[in-house]
């Protein structure tokens, strides 16, 4: 796909199935495998993952497993997996990335059937290498795995796993504990929002449709995306089947910073800006994650003002909603409902999202408004605004 097959759809609901067959099928990807955070102190990263959002232990590599160079906590929620890694050494690789960037994502693991073939086609593409295609065994059978550079210091590592029994990869064993307080509803990663530099927009959604083969999904501009004092622009690009999709933001010109810029300023570059994880039910999602001590954005009250007007009638209760800070879309596919994160460290870099999805396809562009204003109020009380 070339550059000029990047279709600018600013009407969302226009041909999404056409769009998605629009993207290339020569690196079919079954989803995301696990998402990699390096870290300062792994244990104590995993309780709080545990503890705030309710996952549970599932794996682990360290000294105690022949592991010299550094230690990893997966945590698990149903299909979502999070590994979690802080070094021995100070002077490795692993830490100068947590000394520049922070505790932030490094790699987002994709779920191939062939990673030498998934290997071959990006470098083929002009994909820059990371890893070529390396075997890693043990009692359990063998996992593949090859890896691309992609924006800033983040990495894709495509990850072959159907010769494997094995509780996650060679070289991790069980990692049992007492300690499991219990699932916040969390099922899957939904997508996976990029920060990149002022003009890079352009550059790396190129990237993900000559390289991996993704289609542009939607479009939004700085007329989509604005406030009074800040904007951005944003492309997000999906795969074939639409079960990665990974927006790519970038700052617009504005009266104040952007919050893409104060992002880039704090993490030292582009990276992974916020995981956004799907839930069945977000208000019981929400509402156990608030009593685990997550902190959300706050929603102006204002917003609830207009939205059934907006939205129509949905199955949920907007009081409920409201009490909670939860927004509403809808699209001409059904509506979706969503909330974010405060930052998930003293950076303000890394945040979640959670969404769910009643029909609806689209990313909220009818929040954006009081999203971004929400952004900015606390990027005012940090003095970065």
């Amino acid at each position: 796909m070339s550059t000029a097959n990047l279709t600018n759809v600013t009407n969302f609901n226009y041909g999404i199935e056409k769009i998605f067959e629009e993207a290339q099928d020569f690196l079919p990807i079954n989803g995301t495998d696990y998402v990699e955070l390096y870290v300062g102190n792994a244990k104590q990263a995993a309780h709080y993952y545990k503890t705030a959002f309710g996952f549970e232990s599932f794996a682990y590599c360290g000294l105690e497993t022949g592991n010299k160079e550094y230690c990893s906590y997966v945590v698990k929620q149903d299909k979502i997996r999070l590994v979690l890694t802080t070094p021995f050494n100070p002077d490795s690789e692993i830490s100068h990335h947590i000394r520049r960037h922070g505790d932030g994502v490094k790699v987002i693991a994709l779920w191939v059937d062939d990673a030498r073939k998934a290997f071959a086609e990006t470098t083929s593409r002009g994909a820059e290498a990371v890893m070529e295609p390396t075997v890693f065994k043990d009692e359990h059978g063998e996992v593949v795995k090859s890896a691309i550079k992609t924006y800033g210091d983040t990495i894709h590592t495509f990850v072959e796993r159907k010769n494997y029994n094995g509780v996650f990869l060679p070289g991790f064993e069980v990692w049992k504990s007492e300690y499991n307080p219990g699932t916040k509803g969390l099922k899957y990663i939904d997508h996976m929002v990029g920060n990149v530099g002022w003009g890079e927009m352009n550059k790396w959604a190129s990237f993900y449709a000559n390289t991996l083969g993704f289609a542009n999904l939607v479009t939004f501009d700085d007329k989509d995306i604005s406030t009074q004092y800040t904007a951005l622009m944003s492309k997000v690009m999906t795969n074939g089947n639409g079960r990665i999709k990974f927006p790519i933001n970038e700052p617009a010109e504005g009266l104040r910073k952007s919050q893409i810029e104060e992002y880039l300023d704090f993490y030292g570059g582009p990276g992974c800006q916020h995981i956004a994880v799907a839930t069945d039910d977000i208000v019981f999602t929400v509402s156990e994650m608030k009593k685990s001590g997550v902190e959300f954005l706050h929603v102006p009250g204002t917003y609830y003002d207009t939205v059934v007007n907006r939205v129509g009638t949905i199955a949920e209760d907007m009081n409920t909603l409201k009490s909670l800070g939860i927004m509403v879309d809808r699209d001409d596919e059904g509506y979706l409902l969503q909330i974010f994160t405060k930052p998930v460290e003293d950076r303000p870099t890394l945040f979640f999202e959670i969404i769910q999805r009643k029909g609806a396809k689209s990313f909220g562009k009818g929040n954006f408004q009081a999203l971004f204003e929400s952004i900015e109020a606390e990027q005012a009380r940090r003095g970065t605004l």
